[in-house]
């Protein structure tokens, strides 16, 4: 796979060795294993027309990297010298998105190819472009290919593939990097990360997704500056969170996450719960849960935000809504009140957009109704279309160690079962209810009212 990298001297386009040692490694067609037939045939689409209208245009990124390790691709990631104008003008089906970052993003169907033009540093202080701190507010400064290079982030994402004559571009020594299974960040990991506190995140992200180390510099910078974090907009961490947890390397991502401290700047209350054990027992729902999504992701089955995120913060909804009930508030308002108050905390540090919050919200209060739900009311339940995500968050905590076992089972041959069992079950009168914790007992059996019989009507005279 890495045949490209035996020979340690640098090549010019022409292969021969390269009199300046600053010259870029490019490793010809032939020695690479790259092949356009891996390539998204939208991508190759949008590179040579780049090209034949006088642009310089590279695949860049993630797509030339995953490509040497022999993965496939998520996307591809096109940069130019064209600037974002003239993509638009050159593709009708073309959008141009951002302020801070200015890109074009060309749509075909459900597929996106994003165009960035080649930027360069910022060598003006004072100019606005910067906040106090080092981080940047705009990265639209424009430059060369070479340029562009030196100010991404880490090397293994610096590589360029071209369609001119099919070469790999390497100036940061990411070739070396990719062999080695080592994330290393182009410049001082400081100043990149007070740039782009984001940029912790990714290392965390890509180490995880690619099984490499991260370099100690780059480990030490990522430990001293995790605060940073606090000030990148709620949104964007949002989105940090769900290519974290959601692309099938969501218990890596976890455990590097907590290992360098930086799982409690995304989710102060659940880091704190977790940090302490319960009847000498560690929490493991939620290292459950990301277990049972990457195993759906690897199977092609659908997962959801609202389920990640009810399994993220169920913990400090959790104790929160045990305390209202020793308060003898009900079961049910408590999960409710407690439900809000969490997920309005939580906000500030990461955005849960209300679709998804609301529905993390009915998991939570359909753990009571799947303890109290008897008889017909329990047949119901499971008509819903809200049932399964509840039922497996249930199965969920009974599997990590909350006093449900009981319960889970008898929802589980509740659905499996044979009509004629399924009709005992539903008519067993003491069915399991919540655990001892619950604090309201077990359902109690309303009695049927007898109507009052109306006093009759006087005799008319």
């Amino acid at each position: 796979m890495f045949s490209w990298l035996k020979n340690p001297w640098k090549r010019s386009r022409g292969g021969r060795k390269a009199a300046d040692p600053s010259a870029p490694q490019i490793i010809p067609r032939g020695e690479h294993g790259i092949s356009r037939k891996q390539i998204s045939d939208y991508a190759l689409k949008v590179l040579y027309r780049l090209n034949q209208a006088g642009h310089e245009a590279y695949l860049v990124g993630g797509g030339v990297r995953d490509l040497l390790l022999g993965r496939e691709p998520k996307d591809f990631d096109v940069a130019t010298s064209a600037s974002p104008e003239e993509v638009r003008k050159l593709f009708r089906n073309c959008r141009l998105i951002g302020r801070r970052f200015r890109l074009a993003h060309v749509h075909y169907g459900r597929e996106i190819i994003e165009v960035a033009t080649f930027r360069a540093a910022h060598d003006v202080d004072g100019d606005g472009t910067t906040s106090d701190n080092g981080m940047l507010l705009r990265d639209n400064v424009y430059g060369s290919l070479e340029e562009d290079a030196w100010r991404r982030d880490f090397t293994v994402n610096a590589l360029y593939y071209t369609v001119s004559d099919f070469s790999v571009i390497d100036h940061t020594g990411g070739l070396a990097d990719l062999k080695a299974g080592q994330l290393r960040m182009i410049g001082d990991p400081q100043q990149r990360f007070h740039e782009d506190p984001v940029r912790m995140l990714r290392a965390v992200r890509f180490a995880a997704k690619l099984g490499f180390r991260i370099e100690k510099e780059v480990e030490t910078a990522i430990r001293e500056l995790g605060y940073l974090l606090e000030e990148v907009s709620n949104a964007r961490l949002f989105d940090e969170t769900l290519k974290l947890f959601l692309s099938g390397h969501g218990v890596a991502s976890y455990e590097l996450l907590r290992h360098y401290r930086l799982f409690g700047q995304l989710f102060p209350e659940t880091d704190a719960c977790l940090s302490e054990e319960r009847d000498l027992f560690p929490h493991t729902l939620l290292l459950r849960a990301l277990e049972n999504t990457d195993r759906r992701i690897a199977e092609g089955k659908p997962v959801t935000p609202a389920f990640l995120y009810a399994a993220l913060l169920w913990e400090p909804v959790r104790r929160e809504s045990l305390l209202l009930m020793r308060r003898k508030m009900p079961a049910l308002q408590a999960i409710q009140v407690a439900g809000d108050a969490v997920v309005a905390r939580q906000l500030p540090r990461v955005q849960v957009p209300k679709r998804f919050s609301l529905q993390s919200r009915e998991i939570w209060e359909w753990q009571e109704r799947l303890a109290r739900s008897t008889g017909k009311r329990a047949q119901r339940l499971m008509e819903q279309p809200r049932f399964r995500a509840a039922y497996d968050f249930l199965l969920l905590r009974a599997e990590s160690g909350e006093e449900l076992a009981e319960l889970a089972e008898w929802w589980r041959a509740l659905q499996e079962s044979e009509p004629v069992v399924q009709a005992e079950l539903l008519r067993q009168a003491n069915r399991p209810g919540l655990p001892p914790e619950g604090g309201n007992g077990p359902v109690k059996k309303k009695r049927r009212r007898r109507p009052r019989k109306r006093p009759a009507a006087p005799a008319s005279s």
